[in-house]
C-alpha cells in the first residue's frame, strides 16, 4: 500500500486534493476547518489567523470568512457537492495570556467558523477547540480522519 502524499499547510493558506494527502498544520489561536466529502472522498483544509476581512486590501484566506468560502469554492470546482460536505473544526486556543477582550482571537475565530458553516449548511461532524494548548493536526483527504496532538506551551516560562 502506497503512503499518502504529505502537505504542510502554512497559516493564511488552504489546500485541497483529490489524491490521498495528509495535510499537516500547527494551530494556536488560529483555526483550521477541514471539509470532506464521503462520496467523492475529496477533502481540504484551511488555516486562518483572524476572523473577519474588513474589506481593505486583499481578500486573503488569512481571514476566516474568506478562507472558508474559498475552500468550499475550491472543493466545488473539484466536483464536490455542497450537500455532501462535512466539516471538522480545530484550534482557537488562547495560547497567549492577555487581559484585553480585544485580543481573544481564538474564540472569535471559532465563532466565525461555526457561523459560516451553518450559513453554508455544512454539518460539523467533530471539533476540538478552545483551551490553553496549541495543536498539531494531520487531516487525511481520502478518509476524512484527523489525528490530533496537543502542543505544550513551554517558551517564555521559567
Amino acid at each position: 500500500m502506497q503512503e499518502p502524499n504529505s502537505y504542510f499547510l502554512f497559516p493564511s493558506n488552504l489546500y485541497a486534493s483529490a489524491e490521498e494527502t495528509n495535510i499537516l498544520t500547527i494551530l494556536g489561536s488560529c483555526v483550521a476547518v477541514c471539509i470532506w466529502d464521503p462520496i467523492t472522498r475529496i477533502g481540504g483544509m484551511n488555516h486562518f489567523m483572524l476572523p473577519l476581512w474588513n474589506g481593505n486590501g486583499l481578500a486573503s484566506p488569512k481571514y476566516g470568512n474568506i478562507a472558508i468560502k474559498k475552500l468550499i469554492e475550491k472543493l466545488e470546482n473539484m466536483g464536490v457537492k455542497k450537500s455532501n460536505m462535512q466539516a471538522k473544526v480545530f484550534g482557537g486556543g488562547e495560547v497567549l495570556e492577555t487581559s484585553s477582550n480585544n485580543f481573544i482571537i481564538g474564540k472569535r475565530n471559532i465563532s466565525i467558523a461555526y457561523e459560516m458553516l451553518e450559513e453554508y449548511k455544512i454539518p460539523i461532524m467533530s471539533a476540538n477547540t478552545n483551551g490553553k494548548l496549541g495543536r498539531k493536526i494531520i487531516f487525511n483527504t481520502r478518509t476524512g480522519k484527523v489525528k490530533l496532538h496537543y502542543i505544550n506551551q513551554t517558551y517564555g516560562k521559567r
